[in-house]
């Protein structure tokens, strides 16, 4: 039991000093890790799919999470990465509307999940609450922006940098083969098997099988901005 209560309290701590919840007010902060449930997720598990039915939200303890999504009438891909602190799913609690991503543990992974009805008491209770679940839905579009930003990079080289640069943000061990790299960053598998030698010649990567290490993610970054050549 002691375990138990440690890993809860410590993932309640991570989540407190983390992403969305951090921001928002101590009130709302405890009535939210108060409701919530603490669960784990193995490797290759999908938490949620795409089109599953509504639920509650999830943020990330530990671990690393896979989201992919697609326009509904495709099949969804890899857009991004999970960092601990960061919540997602408030698509059904705000229109009801089936899951828009898949989210699916890629190690070991530890979430935090708020259900869709303890969601909906805290709103009865409370309306102004919706301002503040709102609140990490803009937080979720300032990555979506980050990605369109990144992928509008006519050079491909530049677009591997960045993608690599923004995986930092959950790890400098990026868990990605580089299939799935040339995915995020519209590139060929070819393109990013070149890209990667240069930068592991650069002394920006390291690689391995199924990962590639960050060593200088700020120079990928002024690299992908194009501020050096």
């Amino acid at each position: 039991m002691s375990v138990t209560l440690n890993k809860r309290a410590n993932a309640e701590a991570i989540l407190r000093q983390n992403g969305w919840l951090s921001t928002q007010p101590e009130a709302f902060r405890n009535e939210v890790l108060r409701r919530s449930i603490l669960l784990r997720f193995a490797p290759d598990e999908v938490i949620y799919h795409f089109g599953d039915d509504l639920g509650g939200i999830y943020g990330l303890v530990s671990g690393v999470v896979a989201v992919n999504t697609a326009p509904q009438s495709d099949a969804p891909q890899l857009v991004h990465m999970g960092v601990p602190g960061s919540w997602t799913g408030e698509d059904s609690y705000l229109i009801r509307q089936p899951r828009r991503l898949e989210l699916r543990a890629v190690v070991e992974t530890w979430v935090m999940h708020l259900p869709l009805d303890q969601m909906a008491q805290m709103t009865a209770a409370d309306p102004t609450v919706i301002r503040n679940f709102c609140q990490n839905l803009l937080s979720g579009v300032g990555v979506l922006i980050r990605i369109v930003h990144d992928l509008q990079k006519q050079d491909p080289d530049r677009r591997i940098a960045s993608v690599l640069q923004r995986m930092t943000w959950s790890s400098h061990q990026v868990l990605l083969t580089q299939t799935e790299v040339g995915t995020m960053a519209s590139a060929s598998r070819r393109q990013v098997n070149a890209a990667l030698k240069r930068f592991a010649a650069n002394g920006w990567v390291t690689t391995s099988y199924g990962s590639i290490t960050v060593l200088n993610a700020e120079a990928l970054r002024l690299f992908g901005n194009e501020d050096v050549r």
